[in-house]
């Protein structure tokens, strides 16, 4: 098993870290697409866009009487959230890890994972050495090893791709 923490430096050298300027643009690029993308699929919704810990965040919200709650499914975003990055990288030329928040669908995952976590703790107060979770995405895990350090445990992720996964234990 491969294990890397989530929360690491990036160490290398290929790539240096963006500007709050190109952190901006990113999310006018995101926020032009994002557009395009609700006209077509006939979608009201307002887009907000911040810069935050190094990365661009875009939030559709959803206008009084919207419908974008039908593009709030976690799986759905995080869809959407990789077209987005593609199409943020062919107008930049680089990587982007900007996030992409649908409907408060973030804040609502968030709050999924602060109950997975209590449960995953409540089997360590039961005596287990540790408990695993479910394997979910970098942005999921880095939420879960903020969670688990804020409650005075420890977490760690193992695996590689779509079987990444974090196993939390006492400290």
């Amino acid at each position: 098993m491969t294990q890397t923490p989530d929360h690491a430096v990036d160490t290398r050298t290929d790539r240096a870290p963006e500007t709050v300027e190109q952190l901006e643009q990113e999310g006018d690029f995101a926020a032009d697409f994002l557009e395009g993308l609700l006209d077509i699929a006939d979608i009201d919704g307002d887009l907000a866009l911040d810069v935050r810990a190094g990365r661009a965040y875009v939030s559709v919200e959803a206008p009084e009487g919207g419908s974008v709650g039908v593009l709030a499914d976690p799986d759905t975003v995080q869809a959407l959230q990789e077209l987005t990055r593609i199409a943020v990288q062919t107008k930049t030329g680089r990587f982007s890890r900007l996030i992409l928040d649908i409907g408060g669908s973030r804040d609502t995952r968030k709050q999924e994972l602060t109950t997975l976590v209590e449960r995953a703790i409540a089997r360590l107060d039961e005596g287990a050495s540790q408990a695993s979770l479910p394997a979910m995405s970098s942005y999921e895990r880095k939420l879960v090893h903020d969670i688990v350090s804020e409650r005075g445990f420890v977490s760690e992720s193992y695996g590689e791709g779509a079987d990444r996964h974090t196993v939390i234990s006492r400290g």
